[in-house]
């Protein structure tokens, strides 16, 4: 996406007519060969490389609003996934369908029936992820997104007028299938419709949002769970409707993503695309047209994309990556976040201020997130992850020798502690640069079915984990408590390790140059110092 920049001037932008818009006329042309239109491509990658994070965003203020409305997606999930998650230790919730657990004479929801609906959102997912690579790749991100979107609508008056444990897992499986849609799309969609210098935090506000859906239910559920009555948990249900339709609206406005219409050949139409994600004044849409298609053109088969072709060549390599990186999200401490303030209570804590410490933790969380915009723009996605990941597993297994020691007021605390930082500081290294790497990852023609296979993955490991992390924590099943840091602090360490030999570096590479580096089977430890000649199209 290339536009012209003084560099005399303060970090601006020059304010010239883009030239060369009607000097050539090759980048549109359906029967062009690259060749023909590798000139402008180059020029077009260039100008990427040059940017500044800073530049980027004056080039492309609309591509930075469209990123952050598809990102806004991804709060319904995160509202769902922490609205359960809190239910779970909601007196009011725990009144209605809780059992007496004969140690404590207390009720509890029963062991099964947690886990149940902790996975029962995301079965529906799992089942989402799987249609929306297929869906997306047929209809695009767009008119994929609003269909999820009108089906969650009507989905919520499911999960709101159900009255029984049973229902209420139906309920949560049927708003898992746009979950899932959201989900494969936000990531990939995000990572199109920005430059280079973008993509980290365009991607990462993915996180953010996941952070403030739960900041949202955090103060919900903290403001109703001292009432007895049904009102407890039926307004944050009803909350939800909040969401959908106003994202409709916006979603319908926003422009396709220009790399899938190059990819299906409507070249007019990703230059137009181009143009109100870019100022027209600054943005050469046909140069960036060209760079699209030049890279399109090294991926070109005469075979539709199919889910069996991810898992052949190197794409197979691509696609492990992104299902690792997803995967591992469950197998670092993720769900200790997610279920953090049952963590609390089982800590000990009493029941406000668990809910008080539940909300603090998001808080801290979407702060994190927006320090980590910096780190992973400026030290790279590798790094960040490695390090953060390393980090993690150390405080993982500090939270289990926290739980080791003998029951005391200090202990409790050190827990509650502990699985606090824990929660929090993995929003700053291996949560955002996740959905950085799997923004990048995956070939362009494949992306769609990528990100689908790859959050398919993620949900096939979190849901063991999830009946894992319920009977780990439930004073009726293993009740470890902070123990569960031995767990997660192993699980965490196999990541750290695969990751150390498998995970490559792609700052600052054009989707080119990644496709190249890919294909040449470059080591991952050796990307960073790899370099690619600007001619190259292997």
């Amino acid at each position: 996406m290339s536009y012209p920049v003084d560099s005399k001037s303060d970090g601006g932008l020059q304010k010239v007519e883009v030239e060369g818009q009607m000097e050539h006329g090759y980048e549109l042309d359906e029967k062009a060969h690259i060749a023909d239109y590798k000139a402008d491509a180059i020029e077009a990658e260039n100008a990427e490389h040059t940017m500044t994070v800073l530049q980027a965003v004056r080039a492309y203020p609309m591509a930075s609003f469209w990123a952050f409305v598809m990102s806004f997606t991804i709060i319904m999930e995160s509202y769902d996934v922490f609205l359960i998650g809190n239910f779970v230790a909601l007196p009011a919730f725990v009144n209605k369908y809780g059992i007496i657990n004969p140690a404590t004479g207390k009720l509890v929801i029963a062991t099964k029936w947690q886990s149940a609906l902790q996975v029962s959102g995301q079965l529906g997912a799992l089942i989402g992820v799987f249609l929306a690579g297929p869906l997306t790749s047929r209809i695009g991100y767009r008119y994929a997104t609003l269909t999820a979107l009108m089906l969650l609508n009507v989905f919520i008056f499911a999960f709101y007028f159900a009255n029984s444990l049973p229902v209420t897992f139906v309920a949560q499986l049927l708003e898992g299938l746009p979950w899932g849609i959201f989900i494969a799309n936000a990531p990939a969609y995000c990572s199109e419709i920005v430059p280079i210098k973008l993509r980290a935090p365009a991607t990462q506000m993915l996180q953010m949002f996941w952070a403030i859906g739960s900041i949202i239910v955090g103060a919900v559920t903290y403001r109703y769970n001292n009432l007895e009555s049904a009102d407890a948990y039926k307004i944050p249900i009803a909350l939800q409707w909040m969401f959908p339709t106003p994202l409709a609206i916006l979603v319908f406005c926003a422009p396709e993503s220009p790399w899938w219409l190059v990819r299906k050949g409507k070249f007019e139409a990703a230059a137009h695309a181009i143009e109100r994600l870019g100022r027209r004044s600054v943005v050469n849409s046909k140069e960036a047209v060209a760079m699209m298609r030049r890279t399109v053109e090294l991926e070109k088969t005469e075979k539709q994309p199919s889910l069996l072709e991810l898992f052949k060549g190197t794409d197979c390599y691509r696609t492990l990556i992104v299902c690792g990186v997803y995967a591992a999200q469950n197998l670092t401490g993720n769900l200790i976040a997610n279920q953090a303030v049952y963590f609390f209570t089982q800590a000990g804590v009493g029941t406000n201020t668990a809910f008080a410490l539940g909300l603090i933790t998001s808080a801290l969380q979407m702060i994190f997130v927006m320090l980590s915009w910096i780190l992973t723009s400026y030290f790279g996605r590798r790094s960040i992850y490695l390090w953060g990941s390393a980090v993690n597993t150390i405080l993982l297994i500090a939270l289990g020798v926290a739980g080791s020691v003998a029951y005391s007021t200090s202990s409790q605390l050190a827990q509650a502690s502990l699985g606090l930082i824990v929660s929090v500081l993995f929003t700053l290294g291996p949560a955002p640069a996740s959905w950085v790497i799997i923004g990048e990852t995956s070939a362009i023609r494949l992306r769609p079915l990528t990100t689908g296979i790859g959050r398919a993955s993620y949900y096939i490991i979190e849901i063991p984990c999830i009946f894992l992390a319920s009977y780990m924590l439930n004073p009726t099943g293993g009740n470890l408590a902070g123990k569960c840091g031995y767990v997660w602090g192993a699980t965490g360490l196999c990541c750290l390790i695969t990751a150390y030999f498998f995970l490559p570096e792609m700052k600052g590479r054009s989707y080119r140059e990644i496709d190249i580096l890919f294909k040449r089977r470059v080591p991952a430890r050796k990307w960073k110092e790899t370099e690619v000649d600007v001619q190259a199209d292997e």
